[in-house]
């Protein structure tokens, strides 16, 4: 199945999730290793784009609405997992005259 959003096709997750945000999802969650500059520099652009579109937040909450009601079958399937009867082992009698 393929996904589009805006007429490109997302062939990843991460890309879905870029295509339907408008924004590199680095923007919003940092990426590893990044120093104190980096994060300074990338905060002020997240508050500068959420500044300019401020609907964003309430965009990406229906987005993400969207995809669990598309993938609820898949998301909540869940299945009970039986546990293996223990099987017990007889205990050695130590000591015990033969």
């Amino acid at each position: 199945m393929r996904t589009y959003i805006g007429g490109q096709e997302a062939v990843s997750v991460n890309e879905f999730i870029e295509l339907a945000l408008g924004t590199p999802l680095e923007l919003w969650l940092g990426v590893e290793g990044e120093g104190a500059e980096e994060r300074a520099a990338r905060l002020d652009a997240a508050r500068d784009i959420l500044a300019d579109n401020p609907d964003l937040p309430d965009d990406v909450s229906r987005v993400a609405a969207q995809v669990i009601e598309a993938n609820a079958p898949e998301l909540f399937n869940v299945i009970p997992l039986i546990r293996p009867a223990v099987r017990r082992r007889p205990r050695s009698r130590k000591g015990a005259a033969a």
